[in-house]
């Protein structure tokens, strides 16, 4: 009666899910089985449902949610591996994040209260231009004792946007932050700033902006990071960009599927997947040493300035100051087709 068809033991056995496993994928219609029995209520399996049920279980230990196993599930080969690539990609990223954390964690707790370590502080610069092409200037940039933000506006109203979002951070600036508390605040300053940003922009979907801060905390920095702007770190005289841009072309290059030289081309280079109250933003700490320097910037740099000049131009020798006005001149000989706004801080031993 059931020639060709597997008992859900055996098909479990095979496929290395439970029976339990098993009944629950078929209530989510995730692996329905082939048969079954209308008296008894037994579940049937074919032998050519192996290798979803494999494909189902080895996603399921690389911990995929079962919705988005569904999905996968549903495509092509090709398409899968795109889908499987992204996915993992995105769990490395969340992943360094909680490995910051805990590190940080285990610093915190292992140092020594005796320890007499040396005082740091910010030296910092903040300017924003209109560019030589737009009609006017929708970023926000500022600097302070302990905030360091840009934010670049859109739609109509991203002026007002871009500006609400910063304002809503600005409390930041005055207030004694320790650092183990820092992440939990940051992220509820970041939720003032949504709600900041839909009392400016009248809650219009057509208006928004990205936002890119680093808060000081006296021995580190906490960032939080959403949309394209970025935030890049001079150490020793090499750069490193520690933001992900939250963009289809970025997306497209975690999964393989563009080169970062085609993505400066590309046609959807400046199509953001996150902004500020349409995604989670990204929130991590870094450790502080004498001798770093820190930007800031809106893609109306980066999308025009090289890398190796921007490094070229932060290891300069200049002060903050100085190094902002030339970041900026800098995009704008490069045609200026954006706002551009930049922050530069270093940090310095306290005299």
């Amino acid at each position: 009666m059931h020639t060709n068809l597997l008992t859900i033991g055996a098909f479990a056995k095979a496929s290395r899910l439970s029976p339990k496993a098993l009944r629950l994928y078929d209530e989510l219609d995730l692996l329905r089985p082939a048969r079954v029995d209308p008296d008894t209520g037994y579940r049937y399996y074919a032998v050519g449902q192996l290798e979803r049920a494999r494909l189902v279980a080895w996603l399921r230990r690389i911990g995929m949610p079962l919705a988005r196993i569904r999905e996968v599930c549903a495509l092509e080969p090709a398409a899968a591996a795109r889908e499987i690539r992204a996915y993992w990609a995105r769990v490395e990223a969340e992943t360094a994040v909680r490995r910051d954390l805990a590190a940080f964690l285990v610093d915190h707790l292992s140092e020594d209260p005796r320890k007499d370590d040396t005082v740091l502080e910010l030296r910092y610069f903040a300017h924003s231009d209109r560019g030589r092409i737009r009609p006017a200037n929708q970023d926000t940039a500022y600097a302070g004792t302990r905030l360091l933000a840009v934010a670049d506006g859109f739609g109509p109203a991203g002026a007002p946007a871009s500006s609400a979002a910063v304002a809503a951070l600005r409390f930041l600036d005055t207030e004694e932050l320790p650092a183990g508390n820092v992440l939990n605040l940051l992220e509820e300053a970041v939720q003032g700033a949504t709600e900041a940003l839909r009392d400016a922009t009248d809650g219009s979907d057509d208006n928004g902006t990205t936002l890119t801060a680093l808060v000081w905390t006296g021995s580190r920095l906490a960032l939080v990071h959403i949309g394209d702007s970025r935030a890049y770190l001079l150490r020793d005289g090499e750069l490193f960009r520690i933001t992900h841009d939250h963009t289809v072309v970025q997306s497209m290059i975690d999964e393989g599927r563009l080169t970062e030289e085609e993505a400066t081309a590309h046609p959807q280079r400046s199509l953001l997947l996150k902004a500020l109250g349409t995604g989670t933003p990204d929130l991590r700490l870094h450790d502080a040493t004498p001798g770093d320097r820190y930007l800031l910037c809106s893609d109306g740099l980066s999308s025009v300035v090289p890398e190796p000049r921007i490094r070229e131009l932060l290891a300069s020798g200049t002060g903050p100051d100085e190094t902002v006005r030339t970041l900026v001149a800098e995009a704008n000989t490069a045609g200026g087709p954006d706002n551009v706004s930049c922050v530069v801080a270093d940090v310095v031993e306290s005299r």
